[in-house]
């Protein structure tokens, strides 16, 4: 990062009645992230119980066959090709003159700016009032996309351009084969090991300007602006990427020479996968990310519910802020209680919705833990006291 940057400080204050009526209007938002959060859970158990089931069916069905001949009697069916995808189009750069013959190609482009950041620290007043002090920093750095500085607290002095002339962009080939199959849209986009551009080879026919500025062509991008070495606001950095030609393995429905996503009763299955892998070994990855998919909404969940309980409860801690030691106590405490409580439930939203999708399973964990209660129940009736 540049390190030419300033700062601006906005110091806010609010009365003791500002803090009820905010605390007011976050009981509202609570009480809505509270039931979203436990749709949010259980639609996340029934998706789990949906990706699983899916996977096993196809566990059971899926053929491996070649990838040197499409057959007929494999249409319809679920079947694992495994083998060198590779294409013959060329892709090319309508604005840079960036040709390759490659899978995908991708323009990242990262224009020089200034930046916005903020921090705000609050601190209780006696009487239940607040001091806000929020400070903001700007700095010139590098970022994607462009800033509206318009939009920032301090604009003065802190411009950047209105528009850019040039965007990210990424381009598909139109016919990406593996052996005698051709690969679906969907599978093109999901291949994502992307790899620099050799530039060096082209740089003959590179333009020497574009849009009135000065291209620089700088062994791994393209500089637009007079200095790569003292940039200014507007300059720009153009970078390339492609997909080459790879190993991969794809496990989907067969339809005429390409594929189409294979339909279960609980979901859609279409793998792709880089390097040449068993169909096994290919829904094990998948029921590897299902997992952490799954317990990435489980938190997810539980942060929705936690904050709020937190908003819910926060009217207390806002009626206590008069005396500012007794608000940090209480803060404190309905904190805890908040984690304890969203605990609690998302795991009882959680067991719920996952003994629903799993019926039999459910039920044999019911049976045994009978079992198992009534079994300690019997020995402990019939054991004789010691003599």
């Amino acid at each position: 990062m540049n390190d030419d940057s300033d700062t601006y400080v906005e110091v806010t204050h609010g009365t003791w009645g500002d803090r009820i009526w905010e605390s007011l209007k976050g009981i509202v938002i609570g009480l809505v992230l509270i039931p979203v959060s436990i749709a949010l859970l259980s639609w996340n158990e029934e998706q789990a119980v949906d990706r699983s089931g899916a996977l096993a069916i196809a566990t059971d069905v899926v053929i491996s066959v070649p990838a040197e001949r499409v057959s007929a009697a494999n249409e319809g069916k679920l079947v694992h090709v495994s083998g060198r995808v590779s294409t013959d189009d060329v892709l090319a750069d309508p604005d840079f003159g960036v040709e390759v013959s490659a899978i995908k190609l991708v323009r990242s482009v990262e224009t020089y700016q200034w930046l916005e950041t903020s921090s705000s620290e609050t601190r209780d007043k006696f009487g239940g009032g607040t001091e806000t002090v929020t400070t903001y920093k700007y700095s010139k750095d590098w970022s994607s996309g462009l800033a509206n500085s318009s939009s920032f607290k301090k604009p003065e002095g802190h411009q950047n351009p209105s528009d850019t002339p040039f965007q990210d962009i990424h381009l598909l080939a139109g016919k990406v084969t593996l052996g005698a199959f051709e690969l679906n849209e969907a599978m093109i986009e999901a291949m994502d090991d992307l790899q620099p551009v050799p530039l060096r080879q082209m740089a003959a026919e590179l333009p020497d300007e574009l849009d009135g500025r000065r291209a620089l062509f700088t062994g791994s991008e393209i500089y637009l602006g007079d200095s790569p070495d003292a940039p200014r606001i507007g300059d720009m950095r153009v970078k390339f990427t492609m997909v080459a030609p790879a190993d991969v393995s794809v496990l989907s429905r067969q339809r005429g020479v390409s594929f189409v996503p294979y339909s279960t009763p609980t979901g859609d299955v279409q793998l792709v996968e880089y390097g040449l892998k068993s169909p096994e070994a290919m829904v094990r990855t998948a029921e590897r990310e299902s997992a952490v998919l799954t317990w990435a909404l489980r938190l997810a969940g539980f942060v929705l519910m936690f904050m709020g309980f937190k908003l819910v409860f926060a009217i207390i801690e806002a009626i206590a802020a008069f005396l500012p030691p007794l608000a940090w106590l209480t803060g404190a405490v309905l904190s805890v209680a908040a984690g304890i409580l969203a605990f609690v439930l998302s795991t009882i939203v959680i067991g719920t919705a996952w003994m629903a999708q799993r019926p039999l399973v459910a039920t044999g964990f019911v049976v045994a833990l009978i079992g198992a209660s009534v079994t300690i129940w019997y020995r402990r009736r019939n054991k004789k006291p010691p003599q």
